[in-house]
């Protein structure tokens, strides 16, 4: 599979009329087709079947160069796999790449659900993740966050994964005076989705950081406390 063929099968279903409807809601100045999600993750599945993982990666990283929307959100799905084998260094390492490129909310979510799966097969990753918390790119400062979601999905914790919880909480609060509303809607997303399985954790950091937070934000959290 080349750059053009991938590109021909994804122009050949372009919808002008909502590529003009995305442009105008993303508010991010690049080429769209109007492809659906849904278009762009059955590719990419077809063709991380296809192909070798050295292709897959050759393929992501120039869907990646091109800018239009939709190659980007294929690319980021190319990657989308829990165990990447013999390695998934060039895949990690590739995420990486691509993060000083993040300019939308829709761009930056659909690789951390790559990244999540990075994460999650080599926890010491998170040491890298750490040094993102201080970055000046809002994108990347956010991305501490949406990609260690995976760290509020367990109910019963093993203690590694409770100090990695607790790790990324610490990160959580140095974050609640940011006054950017998509870095309080990060961590807003974090602890509301931790309090389905760690509700006391939830309540005990709203308890000391709550106030500090946008309303919005801590109301968002709370949403799911009992």
């Amino acid at each position: 599979m080349t750059l053009d063929e991938a590109l021909d099968t994804l122009t050949a279903q372009a919808d002008p009329d909502r590529a003009a409807q995305m442009r105008a809601y993303h508010k991010v100045d690049r080429p769209y087709l109007g492809l659906s999600n849904e278009t762009c993750t059955a590719l990419a599945t077809q063709w991380r079947h296809a192909l070798t993982l050295d292709e897959r990666l050759a393929l992501a990283d120039a869907l990646w160069q091109t800018d239009i929307f939709e190659a980007r959100i294929t690319a980021s799905r190319l990657l989308l796999q829990a165990r990447i084998k013999p390695s998934d260094a060039g895949a990690w390492q590739m995420i990486q790449g691509w993060m000083p490129d993040f300019d939308s909310w829709a761009i930056s979510d659909a690789v951390a659900m790559a990244g999540q799966r990075r994460l999650t097969a080599d926890p010491a990753r998170l040491d890298t993740v750490e040094g993102w918390t201080i970055s000046d790119h809002l994108w990347t400062k956010r991305a501490a966050l949406v990609f260690t979601l995976p760290w509020t999905k367990q109910r019963t914790p093993k203690p590694e994964e409770i100090a990695a919880r607790d790790r990324i909480l610490g990160w959580a609060a140095a974050y609640v005076e940011d006054p950017n509303w998509f870095i309080q809607k990060a961590v807003a997303w974090w602890l509301r989705d931790l309090s389905r399985k760690d509700p006391d954790r939830t309540r005990a950091f709203l308890a000391e950081h709550g106030e500090r937070m946008k309303p919005f934000a801590a109301r968002e959290a709370a949403k799911y406390l009992p």
